[in-house]
């Protein structure tokens, strides 16, 4: 099914059929969902919609102490993943041409604003397009994505709505045309077609993380754990009031007290005259401290285990002299919410590949078939290492002849950009053999040592 049968089938064939598309209660209900969680990591948590407590026959304001957890967390599984920039690696000279395209249009930092949607909102929405013979990346807003799918869940038609100085406008993509309407100026219902240009470069990409209740659309991970933060809200804010309570103690006299004025002020300061036997005390409420610290500690952990963050990453270990084997275990669960947000990722960067091939191409750099193929992405985990073992066993391999070079600076903690590595060293390599040309040859143990490292 193509947009124009779509169109005809669920919108009677309607000119502004987008109109009615973005009304449709699955786009709603979705939308608001984000909505309900950029208020949530703005700050508006459930704690703050405590109501006036009474107590001691006056009204009491409760604390209302807001966690903001979610944000930490967020920031250290996008960080975690994509702290170091990517690494592009197969065939040289496609490799070179994508690199350029990623230095020009900045791709590195769209890949990380893409991962942040993802974990935040459960999809992120990416469109390519060409500027001065730049090619770029426009990162869609998920409130304001309205992708199209038809029965067989395949991407028809994309649509970008907001709402800008009391007008509305809709952006809507087609696989050969985009085209921007508005109601700007005129009435409420009266729209018309503002600006129309050619699509080159297809459909906007939609990454999206795993649903078990939907096909084509992700789910945030701030839905496993906000739960969890709203009782260790509400129980920490009730403790603290609890323990101003604690300080206003209820006083008691037992017994009978005798008739008169008491002790006079000027000589004590005041006090109670009690009968033989009678009794006068403070009675307060007492804290059970361990009960609040065991449930707290039960939630914190309880979240951490959710959301697959290290408790050393939140301060909850103590860590000092770990081997490589420790660190590794210590962020075991870090490295397998990584390789899925990994997954997620490089699913929409396939996708993204073939469309800058595509532009590359009309732009006159073509490429070969099976290089294109060879094109991968490397991830660097942003994990704390034992660098001084990595470069020990990286030595130990290349010494024996069991890694290449490229392997090598693929694993490296020092290399950041394995391709131009590799170009520094064949530059290195050979002005070397200039030099040793210049000399007039090598001894037998250089030629040894040079074959080595070579």
């Amino acid at each position: 099914m193509d947009i124009q049968e779509y169109i005809n089938r669920t919108h009677n064939g309607e000119a502004h059929w987008f109109v009615e598309e973005v009304s449709m209660p699955h786009h709603k209900r979705r939308v608001q969902d984000i909505l309900e969680k950029k208020e949530y990591l703005s700050g508006q948590h459930k704690i703050l919609k405590r109501g006036m407590e009474t107590y001691n026959g006056k009204d009491f304001e409760p604390r209302k102490i807001v966690l903001q957890y979610c944000k930490t967390i967020v920031n250290f599984q996008t960080s975690y993943l994509l702290k170091n920039p990517i690494s592009l690696t197969g065939d040289e000279n496609t490799v070179n041409e994508f690199k350029k395209v990623y230095r020009k249009g900045k791709f590195n930092k769209i890949d990380f604003d893409i991962l942040d949607n993802l974990v935040k909102y459960g999809n992120a929405f990416e469109y390519i397009y060409v500027q001065d013979g730049v090619i770029k990346s426009k990162l869609i807003a998920p409130e304001d994505s309205y992708p199209v799918y038809n029965y067989k869940n395949e991407l028809i038609a994309f649509i970008e709505f907001y709402i800008a100085d009391f007008a509305e406008y809709y952006t809507v993509y087609y696989s050969d045309k985009v085209e921007t309407w508005t109601n700007a100026g005129t009435g409420e219902d009266e729209f018309y077609l503002l600006e129309a240009k050619k699509n080159v470069s297809g459909l906007p990409i939609c990454y999206k993380n795993q649903n078990e209740m939907d096909a084509v659309f992700g789910r945030s991970d701030l839905d496993d754990f906000i739960g969890i933060l709203d009782n260790m809200e509400d129980i920490l804010s009730k403790f603290t009031d609890s323990f101003y309570k604690h300080h206003n103690p209820i006083p008691v006299a037992i017994g009978q007290q005798l008739k008169g004025d008491g002790l006079p002020n000027h000589i004590v300061g005041g006090g109670l005259v009690l009968d033989d036997g009678a009794d006068f005390k403070m009675i307060s409420n007492s804290l059970d401290y361990q009960s609040f610290e065991a449930i707290y500690k039960t939630l914190k952990q309880a979240l951490l285990d959710v959301s697959f963050t290290p408790a050393v990453s939140l301060n909850n270990t103590d860590v000092s002299n770990l081997s490589e084997v420790s660190m590794k275990l210590l962020f075991q669960l870090a490295d397998i919410k990584a390789g899925l947000n990994e997954k997620f990722i490089r699913e929409g960067m396939e996708q993204r590949f073939a469309v800058i091939a595509d532009l590359l191409g009309r732009m006159g750099v073509s490429f070969d078939e099976e290089a294109f193929d060879t094109l991968d992405v490397v991830f660097q985990y942003s994990r704390p290492t034992n660098e001084k073992d990595i470069i020990e066993n990286l030595k130990a391999l290349r010494e024996i002849g069991a890694i290449s070079i490229e392997s090598v600076l693929e694993n490296s903690p020092y290399t950041k950009d394995v391709g131009q590595e590799m170009e520094r060293l064949k530059g290195s390599n050979a002005n070397r053999d200039v030099q040793l040309d210049n000399d007039g040859g090598m001894s037998e143990d250089k030629v040894e040592k040079v074959a080595k490292i070579a």
